[in-house]
């Protein structure tokens, strides 16, 4: 899945095609999946690494594959690209390499909101995290992304019968209903443990098409991939209609200002 749109400001870099399992693939069909074209309300290009996966990305962070993505975030940039992205939110860990080496605005993470939504909420408040694995969310990532720990409590969906089986069974089909439930299960017994969670960022770009059952759920606010790339793109440059005909641009994205 290597897109293009001339009018594309943000690329978004990809894991390999076929290196994801049956599960990841129904879950990449929802609308707020990082990689649906239907999540974005303005074009995207979307690039795939070769060995981006599951391993090379959270279990064993692979360092020719990041090299590899260095490489496609500075083709995407060559091809007139203004902001490059990832589809992992485990990628925080090149946020520092991909910035330095890209030149353009890079939020490799939803995990860079954390400090900022701390903001928001004052001291007495902490940030609940949902995670795709807890274990492999180490203090390496939080750091990258500028976390205090203090400031967080971090919860792990790997312990979910049905989610981990995306990585368990493959090869399988999962029930996406069940794994709804057991996101906003998740969110609510963060809840009960750490009452004093006052908002969530969801670390993991398959959880955007459930952020606004956890709103729902728990009354909190919910920061995800998605609220990242509209607060990004937003800064790049968005064409709006002109109330007297045409359109105009606000920002200072490629289309000028």
């Amino acid at each position: 899945m290597d897109t293009s749109s001339a009018e594309a400001l943000i690329g978004v870099l990809c894991w390999e095609a076929g290196k994801v399992p049956r599960g990841l693939v129904q879950l990449e069909a929802l609308r707020g999946n990082s990689t649906n074209p239907l999540t974005y309300p303005f074009p995207v290009a979307f690039r795939r690494v070769e060995g981006a996966c599951w391993d090379t990305i959270l279990e064993h962070p692979d360092p020719e594959v990041h090299r590899r993505m260095v490489e496609a975030g500075r083709e995407l940039v060559a091809s007139g690209i203004r902001g490059v992205t990832t589809s992992c939110g485990f990628n925080i860990l090149l946020q520092q390499r991909l910035a330095e080496a890209l030149g353009v605005p890079v939020f490799t993470s939803s995990l860079l909101q954390v400090p900022w939504v701390a903001r928001l909420l004052g001291p007495r408040a902490r940030i609940g995290v949902l995670t795709a694995k807890e274990d492999a969310l180490t203090e390496e990532h939080l750091r990258c992304a500028g976390i205090d720990p203090a400031s967080t409590h971090i919860r792990g969906l790997d312990a979910c019968p049905q989610w981990s089986r995306i990585f368990r069974f493959p090869e399988e089909p999962v029930d996406l209903e069940a794994i709804r439930k057991e996101v906003v299960n998740t969110a609510l017994d963060a809840l009960k443990t750490a009452p004093d969670i006052g908002a969530f960022v969801l670390e993991c770009t398959d959880l955007p098409p459930f952020a606004e059952a956890i709103r729902r759920a728990t009354g909190r606010p919910v920061f995800d991939f998605v609220t990242l790339v509209g607060w990004v793109h937003s800064a790049l440059g968005i064409q709006t209609p002109d109330p007297v005909g045409g359109t105009r641009t606000f920002g200072h994205g490629r289309h000028g200002s």
